[in-house]
């Protein structure tokens, strides 16, 4: 008679058996063998000291690998955006296009001229890379781009207005995403904030009997992320410049979003364009590089050379800088306006050209491969990002009936590979291909195949 118990151990795969399963294998393929064999051996050590108390299980032992090995996946990935907001701020807003990653690539695989003058032979700055094209494109006569606009109106103010009064209408007081306020600004950069008007209505005379000796700067904001309708009045811009120049101060524009090119072109309401206010007297426009301009994150400042020239040597201008990435991405952005090809290669102005019957077309083919799940639903699309507040696109919709619910639906979506992200409305999720590149209609129509297939089947199961 053998009396000798079992060996507790004896279930205890090895490493080299964890390894060898297909999905921690692939997980070593993608992320590196070795710091998956050390994680491997770390949740063996874990179950190794609880042995005497808890039995030995290999799938749970799979699991737990695969689940702490998620933690060396980059938490930044890249999604599919079927939401229908074209300039979505949480998904990265404007993406890119191609000549502008190329762009990024040749600058950032080996060494660049960043702040080299290669005609001289000596020591550059990397403001002389968009000075030209902003000023070929604007109107201006010199440029600046910094790390994104509310870095642009902190340098802007600091350079020019410090320890000097700011005029502002009250209706212009503005919070945008992330509690950014443009008081917050104005009290970081040194500057004094006077605020004149009321919420909805500031003429030219309440900027004019604001002015003292103390003021440098009439600051103007354009609310881009909201609208105020009704009794409303605004003092134009070319009213405000005309006054500045009377009382010799400066006169500061932020536009934030930065439209090139013309928006009542595509059935939206008239969003102020950059050359738009050079042309009115503006000493100083800024706006944003990864809004309605489909750029790479970038604050960009354009106007009075003497203005920008104090942008440029003002210490914090180092601080905020743009690196060498963002510098060729902008580039080769700009260049798509000066060569009259936005619409076509900036992303951005290609999703807002798109014509509803081809939108139809696409969310079409989507639907037909739901087997019945799913239909086509008449939708809108926003610019968003703030820019164009309350304005909308007509678009269509693949509208998903889920066996598994919207919300585990969504889920799933949001868990392949790459994510889909989708919107869900009146319990079905809806897909908008307005802002699903072409090329990755693919992904989708499978994606939505094979989860659609997976719920049915789990439905069958209970």
């Amino acid at each position: 008679m053998n009396d000798t118990a079992p060996n507790p151990y004896h279930d205890l795969p090895s490493v080299d058996r964890v390894l060898a399963d297909p999905r921690v294998a692939a997980l070593a393929v993608e992320r590196g063998h070795a710091p998956v064999a050390s994680i491997a051996r770390e949740v063996l050590e874990t179950y190794r000291a609880s042995i005497a108390v808890s039995p030995i299980d290999s799938p749970a032992v799979i699991e737990a690998v695969l689940a702490r090995a998620e933690a060396l996946r980059p938490s930044l990935r890249r999604v599919v955006n079927a939401t229908g907001v074209i300039i979505h701020t949480n998904l990265g807003r404007a993406p890119l296009s191609l000549a502008a990653l190329d762009a990024v690539e040749r600058v950032s695989a080996g060494y660049s001229n960043l702040e080299f003058d290669l005609d001289a032979g000596e020591r550059g700055t990397r403001f002389a890379h968009l000075d030209r094209v902003l000023c070929l494109l604007s109107g201006a006569e010199a440029g600046i781009a910094v790390n994104n606009n509310a870095s642009a109106l902190l340098l802007a103010l600091a350079a020019l207005c410090r320890d000097r009064e700011v005029i502002i209408s009250r209706g212009q007081l503005v919070e945008i995403g992330g509690g950014f306020r443009i008081p917050d600004v104005l009290r970081q950069s040194g500057a004094t904030l006077v605020e004149v008007g009321t919420t909805n209505r500031t003429y030219v005379r309440d900027y004019a009997e604001a002015i003292t000796e103390r003021t440098a700067a009439i600051l103007r904001v354009h609310s881009s992320n909201f609208r105020v309708v009704g009794f409303t009045e605004q003092a134009p811009l070319t009213a405000l410049a005309s006054l500045a120049r009377e009382r010799g101060l400066l006169l500061l524009d932020d536009l934030g979003s930065g439209a090139l090119l013309d928006t009542r072109a595509y059935g939206l309401a008239h969003e102020p364009m950059v050359q738009e206010s050079v042309r009115a007297g503006a000493d100083i426009v800024l706006f944003s590089g990864d809004k309605l301009l489909g750029g790479p994150q970038a604050g960009i400042a354009v106007g009075r050379t003497e203005a920008i020239e104090a942008m440029r040597r003002h210490p914090l201008a180092r601080a905020v800088r743009i690196d060498k990435a963002s510098i060729a991405a902008l580039s080769a952005t700009l260049d798509h306006y000066a060569k009259g090809e936005a619409e076509r290669e900036v992303p951005v102005w290609r999703m807002i050209a798109l014509t509803a019957d081809t939108i139809e077309g696409r969310a079409r083919g989507w639907a037909d491969a739901c087997s019945g799940h799913a239909s086509v639903e008449a939708c809108e699309s926003t610019v968003g990002g703030g820019s164009l507040p309350g304005e909308s696109l007509p678009s269509f919709a693949c509208a998903v009936d889920a066996p598994s619910g919207a919300e585990a639906f969504a889920a799933a979506l949001r868990a392949a590979s790459p994510p889909i992200v989708a919107r869900i409305h009146e319990g079905r999720v809806w897909l908008d291909p307005r802002t699903v590149d072409a090329i990755e209609d693919a992904h989708v129509k499978a994606t939505l195949v094979r989860l659609l297939a997976e719920a049915t089947e789990a439905n069958r199961g209970r």
